[in-house]
């Protein structure tokens, strides 16, 4: 019998099952800072394997060398930012192996995180989005060998990536210099889009697309160019990120706010409020570092708007992306917008 519309199951919109969203559910910056200050480990017995890349600089992944081989590690997990699994899936696979990217790495070893609601939401959800992490994965010649799960209340999903990269090309956060500009390979509005999608249904196709395009060829890119510094642009917005960096560097980070490419729909989703808690918090990290200059107050909370599987913001000219600023030497503030 054909199901008629008072029949018809609805679809599970897997956003309604989680408090916040994508990146935007991190912990805020200034907090987690606070959380790990002091927990920086001495080094190891032998040192056959010595620590390249820790807390310290806030880098996107740590990084051990070995037998002359810098090896990237990392883990990437959150709860639903859109209500298709298989999006979501490849969402958080291309999210966590972008960590890898932003050191100018390559992903070759991956497992998957999992959290499930198992007896509120029924487990060929589950596989669909463990498909679509697997189908990103594929996509970036990158092992998946299993996982963990877990039972619990929220939905969340992603993965543990090990890389590999040469050590003496890493891209860092510390390795900004005076001079350089700076580079932005995919365009901001994330966060919003996929808030306004969790209040109201509304889908974005563009965002989706913007959000499972793999980080590889712009971290190639950079490579190529002699890039030594990035970093990529995730849960504490470009400014958090940017305000990392410049720390990191010991420099100041000049933004051409009419130069940052924005997604379609971005500013009036701002406009009509559809700005998260996180997004918030990240502006209010950075404003004590920050020079705003006339810079308006929407402005403001997209260039600190909370992304999702963000592009790289790289020292360096790559092609094909927009120059969105540019490192001076440290001044008073670590930011200054224009």
């Amino acid at each position: 019998m054909t199901a008629t519309p008072a029949t018809r199951q609805a679809p599970v919109r897997l956003t309604q099952f989680a408090r916040g969203g994508g990146c935007a559910c991190k912990i805020p910056p200034g907090e987690l800072e606070e959380v790990v200050a002091g927990l920086t480990a001495p080094p190891l017995p032998g040192g056959d394997t010595p620590l390249l890349v820790g807390l310290a600089t806030g880098d996107d992944a740590a990084v051990v060398t070995h037998r002359g081989t810098a090896v990237v590690g990392t883990a990437d997990f959150f709860t639903p930012v859109v209500d298709d699994p298989y999006d979501w899936g490849r969402i958080a696979a291309a999210n966590a192996l972008s960590d890898v990217y932003a050191m100018g790495g390559r992903p070759v070893l991956a497992v998957n995180l999992l959290a499930w609601p198992r007896d509120r939401l029924p487990f060929d959800l589950a596989r669909e989005v463990l498909r679509g992490g697997l189908d990103i994965a594929t996509e970036a010649g990158c092992h998946v060998g299993g996982g963990h799960s877990v039972d619990d209340p929220e939905p969340k999903y992603g993965m543990a990536v090990t890389g590999l990269a040469d050590p003496q090309r890493l891209l860092r956060n510390d390795a900004g210099r005076p001079g350089l500009p700076l580079s932005l390979t995919k365009p901001l509005g994330t966060g919003v889009l996929n808030n306004r999608h969790k209040a109201t249904g509304e889908r974005f196709e563009h965002a989706v697309a913007t959000m499972t395009a793999l980080n590889r060829e712009a971290s190639e890119a950079a490579l190529a160019a002699g890039a030594r510094c990035a970093t990529d642009v995730t849960g504490f917005g470009l400014l958090g990120h940017l305000h990392k960096l410049a720390r990191a560097s010991g420099v100041t980070a000049v933004v051409d706010t009419a130069a940052v490419p924005c997604l379609e729909g971005a500013r009036q989703a701002v406009r009509d409020g559809y700005v998260s808690g996180g997004t918030r918090r990240n502006l209010a990290w950075v404003a004590p570092h920050t020079d705003f200059g006339a810079t308006d107050a929407d402005t403001r909370l997209l260039l600190a708007d909370a992304q999702t599987s963000g592009g790289l913001l790289v020292a360096g000219e790559v092609p094909g992306a927009p120059v969105v600023g540019e490192l001076v030497p440290r001044g008073p503030h670590s930011l200054v917008l224009r």
